[in-house]
């Protein structure tokens, strides 16, 4: 074994996982999964007065600091590793009950912080709506002429979250006339344009954009006038 000097601090007991096949000085099992050094002999578990507790892997942090805090005695276990040579934790051992009790304060948290998301998704999905539903009202501000589903379907799709659209721009959340009218622009674009098409046929996109120019201006001088239907 490394010197104590290589060990990481810990409260408690100290348990090594060993590299090699050792046995019990005091029982002579063996070999052993898991140890107890005393005066510089391996002792087992149950040799230790440790039998009773029980194994956790590391990896859940708040499951570990909520199981060490349930258990009236545990256990840090630990193993060498030749290549960083030190000691790294492996997990912890702990009374069975206490982490039973763990694992329902953990399961209680995790209903909460579901319920949480649910509600926090909730709130997002109302606010996206409201926000969608005055960028639409800005189009038809802008444009009386566009038809209301399509103003709608306009909004909802320059204002989806995590799409970095306009809508989403600092612009676009000031319904600034620019923003929106660039997301209208897009609409006309793709939707009442070849534009699409001339793209997959191979020409560039500022070539592209200037051949449905004159397409898109006919298009959003048409709903510029109230009354108008759409010229798509």
């Amino acid at each position: 074994m490394a010197p104590r000097a290589t060990l990481p601090p810990h409260p408690g007991p100290l348990v090594f996982q060993p590299l090699k096949r050792r046995h019990c000085a005091e029982c002579r099992r063996g070999p052993l999964p898991l140890l107890v050094l005393e005066d510089s002999a391996p002792r087992c578990l149950d040799c230790a007065d440790l039998g009773h507790l029980v194994f956790l892997p590391r990896g859940d942090t708040a499951l570990t600091r909520r199981a060490r805090e349930e258990s009236a005695l545990s256990a840090v276990v630990v193993r060498f590793n030749r290549r960083q040579s030190r000691y790294e934790r492996q997990g912890v051992l702990v009374e069975e009950e206490a982490l039973a009790r763990a694992e329902q304060r953990c399961l209680a948290d995790a209903e909460a912080r579901r319920r949480r998301r649910m509600r926090d998704a909730r709130r997002r999905e109302a606010q996206n709506e409201l926000f969608a539903h005055a960028f639409a009202t800005e189009i038809r501000r802008l444009f009386p002429g566009c038809p209301p589903d399509r103003a709608r379907a306009i909004a909802a799709h320059a204002s989806e979250r995590g799409s970095g659209r306009v809508g989403r721009s600092a612009a676009g959340r000031a319904l600034t006339e620019g923003a929106v009218t660039s997301a209208v622009v897009a609409s006309v674009r793709h939707l009442d344009t070849p534009y699409d098409r001339l793209l997959m046929s191979g020409v560039p996109r500022h070539e592209a954009r200037r051949r449905i120019s004159a397409a898109v201006e006919t298009v959003l001088r048409g709903w510029t006038e109230a009354g108008l239907g759409s010229a798509g």
